[in-house]
């Protein structure tokens, strides 16, 4: 497990980057990150409702950083997926200039090996299957689950870490993380009322 918090650098000529654990000063950057890839309405999408108020899972909170800046964002979150524990993957997002480099799949190999290694049973995500099919996510063990929100079904997709980890899954998707803490929470909820300059 210890090899998951050291800096893991993916080197190549055109463009060296590294993944490492999400820091308290990779919040501004993420977040920013997130309004360009999702928009302005991203709060507003269904995921985020098993988002909301909770703190992702320890130790799948992860960066990209290129160059000092960064350039990619994924994390994991405890979700009960109707009624078996699973981590529920969200949002992965790239800065434009940097997807050409693997960015994106360098992040989803490391989150889906650190999930694993700290005995996690399955993932599931709201995603392009064409995408996310080349990590082993599919459609095959999560037609009986639902979302707390509109979704395409097409959309839901799984991933199992460990064989049967979403035998049986039935039922809303429902979030089981740790609360932020009281002041992270409400500075959060704060910022979503802030009307923005423009």
């Amino acid at each position: 497990m210890t090899a998951f918090r050291k800096t893991t650098a993916l080197l190549s000529d055109a463009a060296p980057f590294a993944i490492r654990a999400e820091r308290a000063s990779d919040v501004a950057a993420r977040e920013a990150l997130l309004d360009v890839c999702f928009g302005d309405n991203r709060q507003m999408r269904t995921c985020q409702r098993l988002r909301d108020g909770r703190a992702p899972a320890e130790g799948l909170a992860l960066s990209a950083v290129r160059q000092g800046r960064v350039v990619g964002t994924v994390r994991l979150w405890h979700v009960s997926a109707g009624g078996q524990p699973a981590l529920m993957l969200g949002p992965l997002a790239v800065e434009a200039s940097s997807r050409r480099f693997g960015v994106g799949a360098a992040l989803m190999d490391h989150a889906i090996a650190a999930a694993k290694a700290r005995g996690h049973r399955a993932i599931v995500l709201l995603g392009d299957a064409p995408y996310y099919a080349r990590f082993g996510f599919s459609a095959a063990k999560t037609g009986q689950l639902t979302l707390p929100g509109a979704f395409e079904r097409d959309r839901l997709l799984g991933l199992e870490l460990s064989e049967g980890g979403l035998d049986g899954a039935w039922g809303m998707i429902a979030p089981t993380g740790a609360p932020l803490p009281k002041t992270r929470a409400g500075r959060a909820r704060k910022a979503l009322l802030v009307p923005r300059v423009a």
